[in-house]
């Protein structure tokens, strides 16, 4: 049976050091779904190298999970909004190497 709070649960988080994600933390990611590796774009760093923005690329199933404000957003497909991380990855079509993203996945 589940508790019901009496009162709202009140959470302080203390403010970031910083926005970024280190290069060695990414290199430990797999894909959620299926395991495989993730290729990496870096598209912008701070000046201690450390990844800001940038997209990760699943090897097997073509899944794209974008990288904002050093945090990647690597939720289950029906958790995520594509509307919200469409204007993101449009910013970024660049690096998709003429490549569009559909259903969270590339494709050619």
């Amino acid at each position: 049976m589940l508790k019901t709070l009496q009162k709202p649960l009140k959470i302080t988080i203390k403010k970031l050091k910083s926005k970024t994600m280190r290069i060695k933390t990414i290199e430990k990611l797999c894909c959620p779904f299926d395991k495989a590796d993730l290729e990496f774009t870096i598209i912008s760093q701070d000046k201690t190298e450390n990844i800001i923005e940038g997209l990760l690329i699943c090897d097997n199933c073509k899944r794209v999970y974008p990288i904002i404000s050093g945090i990647p957003i690597m939720s289950p497909d029906e958790y995520r909004e594509f509307k919200l991380e469409q204007p993101v990855l449009e910013r970024w079509e660049k690096h998709l190497n003429g490549k569009k993203v559909e259903n969270f996945r590339l494709i050619s």
